[in-house]
């Protein structure tokens, strides 16, 4: 069967599920879940001594659901240490439901190929595990899920967690927990208060148990059924490992200079304007250069959204920005400044982007900037999978923010290793070109048809336009036009759009 944009999906993986039809077809009431809890006397110790303690008092059987955070990225070291001693328990077929799985998780595959993990759902995956599961590894299809959508299953129920294990820097022996204030610190734990609020069981893992009261706390004691002291729960040098790169190549500034001019002539770019950027070497660049326009204009910038990096940071403590919006700190300086600067605020992945709340605050966007592994001539875009076909990356907030902001720009150069970049047709569709405005490339931008708004503003600008036909023409008579990657029939991963509706599938590659 075919959803709306022309995936073919197949009919074994649709079960009960519904088909992509739109970035805002869904608009019936939600009904939101709510965990079990067991009432706590006074006299209750929340305290435990190891984390096999806490697997067995809370009842972590076969068949069970359970959920990790990723604020540690490349140097998180929770998920493994608890994947490991579950597996000496010997209890098996467990769904894994981390907001995001990254290169150091590889270990998960011998936990998969053992039986004690037998479902994923995730934003992202990389690195040997990404790529054994793209080779077939796992009997059951991944679900890949936004940041969005993710928060969205967990309210709904689509998602149930029977235990959070969430790594807290910070935290007393009731439970108040803090991604500051400890001996090695990960700023805002947007992605683990969501698990704590709807979890049946929730165990803190802290490397610094503190003393009560530990205030403000990113998740609050009445949240918490155990508390778990170890040595680490991880290395803060890894929360930038891979994501966080301040460039010079002269094509990705180039395309950053094209992208503030886009955002400073779009007639979004005001006084009390606000906008989320990336993290990669082009979006980290818009930036800087989005500042020295607010310097000259004398433009102050309501807020700054998403995975927050140092630019922002500075701009909010320049007084360009008045308020940041943090759902994860991308780098250093972020996680520092969380705890420092009163006007950076902490918030979950239900209030960033969950599209079935009351008003997430990606709702609010003027302007966000993110980038594409591929784009296609109807402006889909690919932000998982390689030229190879391999799972690599992560949806995370690029089909919430896009579907959101007033303007969406992207921004990718057209070649990456004499592999073009604009195409037919993506090899994964993670966000729908509905949401996409522009296109940014070092030769120059594109403008979504359906924007004829933009089409008659940006007549006058200082950078070469042609159609997305045009760039994909100049790009191949470069490059050539590379051969279709092969896949087998099996599905390897579920693309869910942030409504819960398959936009995509991925298979197996040959």
């Amino acid at each position: 069967m075919k959803n709306s944009i022309g995936r073919e999906i197949p009919k074994e993986v649709i079960n009960e599920r519904s088909l992509f039809q739109g970035a805002f077809f869904k608009e019936e009431e939600i009904k939101k879940v709510a965990p079990i809890i067991k009432p706590v006397k006074p006299s209750h110790n929340k305290l435990l001594s190891t984390i096999e303690e806490a697997i067995i008092k809370c009842g972590l059987k076969d068949g069970m659901t359970i959920s990790f955070h990723h604020h540690f990225r490349e140097g998180d070291y929770v998920l493994n240490m608890v994947v490991d001693i579950i597996a000496k328990l010997g209890i098996k077929n467990l769904t894994l439901v981390p907001s995001s799985l990254n290169n150091v998780h590889s270990s998960i595959i011998e936990h998969i190929k053992n039986g004690v993990i037998t479902k994923i759902s995730t934003s992202g995956l990389r690195g040997k595990l990404a790529e054994e599961i793209s080779n077939g590894l796992m009997e059951e299809p991944v679900i890949i899920r936004s940041h969005g959508g993710r928060a969205r299953a967990i309210e709904n129920g689509d998602i149930k967690i029977d235990v959070a294990f969430l790594g807290a820097p910070s935290c007393d022996e009731y439970g108040n927990a803090s991604g500051s204030r400890g001996k090695g610190n990960c700023g805002s734990l947007g992605y683990a208060k969501i698990d704590a609020l709807y979890a049946d069981k929730v165990v803190i893992i802290t490397d610094s148990l503190v003393e009560f009261p530990n205030m403000p706390a990113s998740i609050l004691q009445n949240n918490v059924d155990y508390v778990v002291q170890v040595n680490s729960i991880g290395d803060p040098a890894g929360i930038a490992s891979g994501a966080t790169r301040y460039t010079k190549n002269p094509k990705e500034l180039l395309i950053a200079e094209y992208c503030s001019k886009v955002i400073t002539n779009s007639g979004y770019f005001k006084d009390g304007f606000s906008f989320q950027t990336g993290t990669g070497g082009s979006s980290l660049a818009v930036s800087r250069f989005l500042r020295e326009e607010m310097k000259k204009q004398e433009i102050k910038a309501s807020f700054a959204l998403g995975g927050i990096t140092k630019p922002m940071v500075e701009m909010l403590e320049e007084g360009l920005i008045k308020n940041i919006f943090d759902v994860q700190g991308f780098d250093l300086s972020a996680v520092n400044s969380i705890d420092k600067n009163l006007m950076h605020h902490e918030i979950d992945s239900s209030f960033y982007a969950n599209p079935h709340n009351k008003g997430c605050i990606a709702n609010k966007l003027d302007v966000v900037v993110l980038s594409a592994l591929e784009i296609d001539t109807d402006f889909n875009v690919n932000v998982i999978t390689g030229s190879d076909g391999v799972v690599r990356g992560a949806s995370g907030g690029h089909c919430d923010t896009a579907a959101c902001a007033k303007l969406t720009v992207i921004v990718t150069p057209t070649i990456r290793g004499r592999i073009p970049c604009i195409v037919d047709a993506v090899n994964t569709v993670v966000t729908p070109g509905e949401s996409i405005d522009v296109l940014v490339t070092e030769l120059g931008i594109a403008i979504n048809p359906r924007r004829n708004d933009l089409i008659e503003k940006f007549k006058g600008i200082d950078i070469p336009i042609y159609t997305i036909n045009e760039l994909k023409e100049k790009v191949e008579s470069i490059v050539g036009i590379p051969d279709n990657i092969q896949y087998d029939d099996k599905v390897v991963a579920i693309v869910e759009y942030r409504d819960g509706s398959i936009i995509d599938v991925i298979k197996k590659v040959k």
